[in-house]
């Protein structure tokens, strides 16, 4: 038996009746030509999802009725951020879609001294959409959270029981202390790495540096290596 398709409603479910608009009434309408009476799954991105109706097609809307909030969750037992500069072009969706599948709970766009992007309205905006898309592909029913962009020497500062930044001088994965992994935060380097500077920062701020291996790795690549390693951790604790 086919799943219901999963759609998102930018307002949050409230009562028995919801108006998808934009994209996701675009989609449900033009393009899967919805009718009256077929069955989706609707989720607001703020945890659990409904069983929902079409009731009344219109040129750009969709009116649904819903039923009781399910709370069906896929998140990690832990919040999970990473903060990392933004690679260029359409390495920032492939970036969101991983980091979403994995569990992230928050991504953070940081400035160093390496880095070439610098987020925007218009990067956020475009982010957003990625994570959304994201999110309805893989069964999460909480939005990964995209934040303001972050100075290195101010993010460093982020407190969180267990903080990683991966770098070739750290040490290997088998020695790190995860003890504390209920909070962890993740800093990636720019394409460049970081100076020696930044990571002193880091480091004398209490964050653990750890090696990925011998190879130079893309940063889009170590990020999501090292979330698909904490997430595999906790579950074996």
């Amino acid at each position: 038996m086919t799943k219901p398709r999963r759609y998102y409603s930018a307002e949050p479910i409230e009562g028995k009746h919801v108006v998808l608009y934009g994209s996701e009434a675009h989609h449900l309408l033009h393009v899967m030509r919805a009718a009256p009476g077929e069955h989706v799954v609707l989720f607001d991105g703020q945890g659990g999802q409904h069983d929902a109706k079409v009731v009344a097609c219109e040129r750009k809307t969709v009116q649904l009725t819903v039923g009781m909030r399910q709370p069906d969750e896929y998140e990690l037992p832990f919040r999970l951020t990473i903060g990392m500069p933004l690679p260029k072009g359409d390495r920032q969706r492939f970036l969101v879609d991983k980091l979403v599948e994995l569990g992230v709970s928050r991504l953070v766009p940081l400035i160093t001294a390496r880095s070439t992007m610098k987020g925007d309205n218009r990067t956020s905006t475009k982010l957003a959409s990625y994570v959304i898309g994201a999110t309805k592909q893989c069964g999460r029913n909480t939005l990964m959270e995209i934040n303001a962009s972050l100075p290195w020497k101010q993010w460093t500062q982020q407190e969180a029981p267990c903080r990683l930044i991966a770098h070739s001088n750290g040490q290997p994965w088998g020695e790190v202390d995860l003890s504390k992994s209920e909070d962890t935060q993740i800093a990636i380097g720019p394409e460049g790495g970081l100076t020696d500077k930044e990571l002193v920062q880091a480091v004398d701020q209490g964050w653990q540096a750890v090696a990925l291996g011998p190879r130079t790795l893309r940063m889009e690549t170590a990020a999501i290596i090292l979330a698909a390693s904490v997430g595999l951790e906790s579950s074996r604790q």
